[in-house]
Parts: C-alpha cells; sequence; structure tokens
C-alpha cells in the first residue's frame, strides 16, 4: 500500500533523537498511552522538540540533561593495556619465572632430556587446551574484571563460580609465596658462596621472602603505572640473561672450575647419558607437579582483563603467542643443558670429572643436575646476568600474580556470592578500582607460606589448584556449545566441544595422578563453596549455560513425552488451581500441593478482570512467585487479562501447559454466597466455568472449608507452623467435621483503586 503511515503509530523519543548512543527504549516507554503519543507528535510538528506531557516522557528528559551533565564532569584516567603489554609481557613474565632458571635443570636430571620434553609437552596440550576454550568464552561477550572467575561464573553459574573464584583467588596468592621463595632460594644461595650467611639456611628464606614481599607490596599500591613500567624492565632482564645463557652454552667451560661443577660443553656422551631418566625419590608425575606452576602463567593477562582495552582480541593473541614462545624456549633449554652438564659432579680441585652418575654416590657431589639448582648460572657467559634474570623472573612473577589475584578475589566481591567478604570489593586508588584491601590479604596468605620456605613443598598445592581452574574453563566451553544455546556465538572459531571435554577430564586425571588425596581435598572444598552458593541461591541471573542446558532438556524430554502413550500407572493428577493470587487463598493452594506433592504438575491461575498494565502484572507475577518459592511449593503461576470470568477460566484450560505435561484437574473454591447471587451473571459464569472444564476434558474438584476462620490475617500468626502436609490434613478433617462454609469468593482478582 502506497498509503503515507500516520503520525501517531511511529514511535518517537526525542532523547533517543538528541543522543543516538543511549539504550534502546524501555518496555514502559513503549506502553505509553496514545494520548501521549499525540501529544508528542503536536509538539514535534509545532517545530523543535520540545518538553512532553506525561511524567513518563518528562523523566526520560529529565534524565537525558542530567546525565548530559554529568557528562561535563571530567572522568578519572583510567590505565587501559594492549595485548603486548596487557597480556604477552605478562604471560611470558609468568611462565618463564621461577622455574626456568630454578627447576629446569632438576626436571632434566630426573626425568632425562626425553621424558623432561614430554613433560613440557604435556604442560603445553593443557595449556593450549585450555587457551583456545578460554579465547572461545571470552570472545562470546563482554569480559570485564574478574578474569577466570569472571569466564566462569558467566558460563556455568554462580555455583560453579563462585567456588573457584575463591580457589583461584588463593592459588594466585600463593603463587606470590612460591615465586618470592625462588628469589629467596638465590639470595641464599649467593650469601652461602660467599659464607655470609646469618641464620641457618632455612630462616634466610623466610626472612629474605618476608622482605622481598614487603617491598613488591608497595609497588602494587603505587598503581598499574608503574607495575607496567616494572614489568616491561624486568622482561628486558629476562631476555638478557636468556641470551647470556645460550651463548654460555655454546662457548662451553671457561675454566677448571666449571667443569668439575658438571658444566663440561656439547658432549655427545654426555647427551646420551642424560637422555634416559635416572629418578631418585620422584616419579614421572611427582616431577610434571613440580614444574607445573611454569604453566600457570597463561591467565596472568585474563587476570587483568577489566585492565585490557579489547580483552576479547588481547587475551587470545597474546596467550597463544606467549605459549608458542615460552615451550619452544622450555624445549630448547631443557635440550641444552641436558647435553652439556653431567648429573652428578663433585665440584672439588683435585677431583675427576664424573660421567657415569652410579660411580658417585648419592649425596657425595655437590654439583650437577640432581645435586644443585644453580646450573643455569654455571653455564651461563656471565654468571651475575643469569642472577638478575633470576631475579627479574621471581619478582615479576609474583607481581603478576600479587596484582591478578586481589582482581579476582574484588570481582568475587562485587557479586556479593559469600556473606562478610563484600568488604573486599571496594576500590580505592586514582582510578578508583584499585583492591587495595585486597593487595593486604594476599600479602598476609603469601607470608603463611613464605614461612614453609620450601619451592617444591608449595609448588604441588599451586599445581591442583590450577588444573582445577583449567577442567573447569575447559568443561565451562563445553558445556556452554553442548547446550546449544543461540547466545554462544564466539568470535573465536579454532575450538572444539569435545577437544575442551577432552582437557577438562585431563586436568582431572593429572591432578590425581600427582597426589590423590590433595586433589580430593580440593574438590571437596570446590564442593563445599558450591552447594553453600546452591543452597544461598543469590539473586543474579548472568544467563549461564547451565540455564540454556536445562531449557534443551526440558524441551527434549516434553517431546519425548507426547509421542509415548499414557499408561494408568504412571497417572499424575495435574492441577490447574483457579486460586487467584496464592497467598490471598493459601489453603486452596495448600490443598492442591497436598495432591501434588512436588512429584507432579500445579498451576496455579490468577483471572484479572479490566485493564491491566504491563507493569502490574509482572509485579503481581514476581510477587506470586516469591509466595511460592518462601512456602515450598513448586507450582507455575499464570496470569490471563479478560473482561469475563468465565472466558479468562476457559483461556486458562485451554493454553495451560505443553504436550502430555497439561492439567487434568480443575481445582477452584466452593461459592458460599450463591444463595445471595442467584440470577446473576456471576452464579452463572461460575455455574458454566464447572461445565467447560468437562466439556474440555478436566475432573473438577471444588475445596469446601469451615467458617471457623482460617482468613488471612489469622494465617499470618496462627497458621506460621502448619506449612506441611499434616496441618492441611487437620483442617480438611475440620472441614468434614461441620455444615458451616468459608466464604470463598470466586476464583477472581479485581482490580482495586489505588
Amino acid at each position: 500500500s502506497s498509503e503515507r503511515p500516520r503520525m501517531w503509530s511511529i514511535r518517537w523519543f526525542p532523547q533517543y533523537a538528541c543522543a543516538p548512543s543511549k539504550a534502546r527504549p524501555t518496555l514502559a516507554e513503549l506502553h505509553n498511552d496514545h494520548d501521549d503519543e499525540m501529544d508528542a507528535t503536536t509538539h514535534l510538528l509545532g517545530g523543535g522538540v520540545q518538553d512532553l506531557s506525561g511524567p513518563a516522557r518528562v523523566n526520560s528528559v529529565t534524565s537525558f540533561d542530567t546525565e548530559a551533565g554529568a557528562a561535563a564532569v571530567v572522568p578519572p584516567v583510567v590505565v587501559k593495556f594492549g595485548w603486548v603489554k596487557g597480556v604477552l609481557v605478562r604471560c611470558l613474565l609468568n611462565i618463564w619465572g621461577v622455574m626456568l632458571f630454578l627447576r629446569l635443570s632438576w626436571v632434566v636430571g630426573q626425568a632425562g632430556i626425553g621424558q623432561a620434553i614430554l613433560v613440557i609437552l604435556l604442560a603445553t596440550v593443557v595449556t593450549v587446551i585450555t587457551t583456545l576454550s578460554m579465547s572461545a568464552i571470552c570472545t562470546n561477550g563482554e569480559v570485564r574484571g574478574g578474569g577466570a572467575y569472571y569466564l566462569i561464573s558467566r558460563s556455568l553459574g554462580p555455583e560453579f563460580g563462585g567456588s573457584i573464584g575463591i580457589v583461584f583467588s588463593m592459588a594466585n596468592a600463593v603463587a606470590v609465596a612460591l615465586y618470592v621463595v625462588g628469589f629467596a632460594e638465590t639470595v641464599r644461595d649467593i650469601l652461602k658462596d660467599n659464607d655470609s650467611l646469618f641464620l641457618s639456611e632455612t630462616w634466610v628464606v623466610r626472612v629474605v621472602g618476608l622482605i622481598t614481599v614487603c617491598l613488591l607490596l608497595a609497588i602494587a599500591l603505587i598503581g598499574m603505572t608503574w607495575e607496567a613500567r616494572a614489568q616491561s624492565i624486568l622482561l628486558c632482564l629476562l631476555l638478557i640473561a636468556i641470551v647470556n645463557f645460550i651463548v654460555g652454552s655454546i662457548i662451553g667451560p671457561k675454566n677448571d672450575t666449571e667443569r668439575l661443577q658438571g658444566f663440561v660443553g656439547y658432549n655427545g656422551s654426555v647427551h646420551n647419558t642424560n637422555f634416559g631418566s635416572d629418578y631418585r625419590g620422584e616419579t614421572f608425575f611427582s616431577v610434571f607437579a613440580i614444574f607445573f606452576p611454569a604453566a600457570t602463567g597463561i591467565l596472568a593477562g585474563a587476570n587483568i582483563s577489566g585492565d585490557l582495552k579489547e580483552p576479547q582480541k588481547a587475551i587470545p593473541k597474546g596467550t597463544l603467542t606467549a605459549i608458542v614462545l615460552s615451550s619452544i624456549l622450555y624445549i630448547a633449554m631443557a635440550w641444552m643443558v641436558g647435553a652439556s652438564v653431567v648429573r652428578d659432579a663433585p665440584g672439588a680441585i683435585n677431583s675427576t670429572l664424573i660421567l657415569v652418575n652410579e660411580t658417585c654416590p648419592v649425596g657425595g657431589c655437590e654439583f650437577g643436575l640432581l645435586n644443585t639448582f644453580q646450573n643455569m648460572e654455571i653455564v651461563s657467559g656471565y654468571k651475575w646476568l643469569i642472577t638478575a634474570g633470576i631475579f627479574s623472573a621471581t619478582l615479576s612473577s609474583a607481581l603478576a600474580s600479587l596484582v591478578g589475584a586481589p582482581k579476582v578475589f574484588q570481582a568475587v566481591c562485587k557479586d556479593r556470592l559469600f556473606p562478610y567478604i563484600h568488604v573486599f570489593a571496594k576500590g580505592s586508588g586514582a582510578s578508583g578500582t584499585e583492591p587495595h584491601r585486597g593487595y593486604f590479604l594476599t600479602f598476609a596468605i603469601a607470608i603463611g607460606f613464605i614461612m614453609i620456605g620450601d619451592l617444591n613443598a608449595i609448588a604441588p598445592i599451586i599445581s591442583n589448584f590450577f588444573l582445577l581452574s583449567y577442567a573447569l574453563i575447559n568443561f565451562s566451553c563445553f558445556n556452554a556449545s553442548f547446550a546449544n544455546s543461540p547466545g554462544w556465538r564466539p568470535a573465536f572459531k579454532y575450538y572444539n566441544m569435545f577437544l575442551a571435554l577432552l582437557g577438562s577430564l585431563l586436568c582431572l586425571g593429572i591432578m590425581f595422578v600427582i597426589n590423590w588425596w590433595q586433589a580430593l581435598i580440593t574438590l571437596a572444598l570446590v564442593a563445599f563453596l558450591f552447594k553453600y552458593i546452591d543452597y544461598k541461591k543469590p539473586k543474579v541471573n548472568w544467563g549461564s549455560s547451565g540455564q540454556a542446558l536445562t531449557y534443551s532438556n526440558a524441551l527434549r524430554f516434553c517431546a519425548k513425552l507426547d509421542t509415548t502413550d499414557d499408561h494408568v500407572k504412571n497417572y499424575r493428577p495435574q492441577i490447574l488451581v483457579l486460586s487467584g493470587l496464592p497467598g490471598d487463598r493459601p489453603d486452596l493452594t495448600w490443598f492442591a500441593h497436598c495432591i501434588t506433592k512436588d512429584v507432579s504438575m500445579m498451576i496455579c491461575g490468577n483471572v484479572l478482570q479490566g485493564a491491566e498494565s504491563f507493569q502490574s502484572r509482572q509485579v503481581q507475577r514476581e510477587r506470586n512467585n516469591r509466595w511460592l518459592s518462601a512456602n515450598k511449593i513448586k507450582a507455575f503461576h499464570r496470569v490471563v487479562v479478560y473482561n469475563d470470568f468465565r472466558e479468562g477460566a476457559v483461556s486458562l484450560m485451554q493454553s495451560s501447559g505443553l504436550g502430555k505435561m497439561r492439567p487434568n484437574i480443575l481445582l477452584l473454591g466452593y461459592k458460599s454466597d450463591w444463595l445471595g447471587c442467584l440470577g446473576t451473571p456471576e452464579l452463572q459464569n461460575y455455574a458454566n466455568v464447572l461445565h467447560d472444564a468437562f466439556d474440555l476434558s478436566y475432573a473438577v474438584a471444588i475445596l469446601r472449608l469451615p467458617s471457623s476462620g482460617f482468613y488471612r490475617e489469622q494465617r499470618e500468626g496462627d497458621l506460621s507452623g502448619m506449612d506441611d502436609a499434616d496441618g492441611v490434613g487437620k483442617r480438611l478433617a475440620m472441614a468434614t467435621e461441620t455444615s458451616s462454609i468459608e466464604n470463598i469468593p470466586s476464583a477472581v482478582s479485581f482490580k482495586r483503586e489505588g
């Protein structure tokens, strides 16, 4: 049709014309009266946009004016990082951490070159699969602060997200202690070489660790800008140290002292001897447990997702690049140290170099791959550069964990999933978002684990926590894909749901192989936190994949049930209760609940007569659902709006349910005032509803109660303890012993004034 549309058929909102960036109109605005639209049109045709009549319109314009005024206030400057400085640098500094310089040579000594490469590749497989899953999740929508917690909670829901958020925050806090202890061990060895130990070796590690973590806390409190500058400087030192090691391994030993300490240069005999394993008190997976914290750095960028410019692009790009570079470097350095350093060496002057392990008694040699953690320093061209590299690797990793752990914990606290921890949600600093309180909490946890003073004892604890986090990230990706939700459309396409499931099972399997009782304790902790959140049921709705999977399963089973023939043994009473507001007729609602017993369907129907706004229906629906939930009644609530009660009741009977999940019994209250309304349309409608129910193949039940009470004001006090089937049974027994009847009005909720 070429007819021009009428002006009042076009929805026009002046505030959106003035500000195109504002959000779409609300339902309240879309449901404004026709008169308001005509007034708006009149003003617009009169020239320009003027103040429109109606409180809703005035409020909208006023709101816009207020926002425009507020926009004039200059917001605080918030530092945002790109994928290189925000993700790649942080991941590399964490992956090239304490394990690279202090434990890689020990891993090669225990597992041999061949199995050491397998250890590295196994860690790489776990991290690559996890990164693919993480990339799919973080490119599916907006990513805010919280890192792994945000990804898991928004995908699997608050139960999984809250439990793993606490565990992951704890893991990062313990990681601070791991890296600081690695730094302190290097300082201890330097003091030991110079005969300058002022305490026992363990206490030197503890004291140096405490001083170091205090300095790191001061850097973190200064702000993200200074922390990022410190990371860049530390990365430069780390790269110089790595180049120094590679050059030193090519040059070979520079004097006899280095040869006696086990560094013989590239040697075919040494390579062949060190290629096989020589486990001494360790196994493949115990060595893997000590090495795996090197692979926990892949979440360093995701942990500060709220401080990234484009987290959807930065996290996949930066993390995958870091994994590829670090894996190549670890394999290369493992081969270099394994081909140039023997497992056991005396280190003393006038001693014969040992190339065959069996001729050197265990504990009789102080140097070699298995006897010292300073082999990287011995191989290097300039030892002090390796020392600087160790310092930069350990301090940068500790600083990244010290910054990441409070940010994850702050995100958990902001969601208020747990009591008494919301105080840590408050931000401060120049941007107003820095979790200074969380810094001090992480500082306290780190001090507790620093007092252990042994890096090999701390590493397996972190491995368990991070493996569980990786397992849940992979399961989140699998669950979201399996649910086939329309909202699951990640921009990152290089993932596979079954590969994600394999990664999840692989992480859980490695946890139990490493240490089964630690894995059980970790899972028990997560299960406890999960059940707590599930019991409390926080009022959050993040559109999790669990919701999508529930819908998918319900639809599939409902369709399957519809194709199955009925049988008398499986008969269930499915009741449509004309209760009006369930809280206004609790006896009627409780009686139906006594029959269904939470194992059959129950629908509370409400017929509203007259015009009702969308908002009022929504408020009633929410209030009724709260009442049903508070009284632990599993029932649905349906509201229809009709001018006639009979039409509304027929509509409920015809449209309620889906497939075989449809009511087969109509329950309503006895109309005790029928004598007073003889010949009226009200009584005729009531009787006709009963006939309509029979015509629609419904069974009909009418509840008649005594006149002795159970009014609403009585129920609030006297019936507070009668919330079970026995209480309902007592009331029904009372009804059979008396001929009196309660004046129960028909199941109609009239619209009241005010």
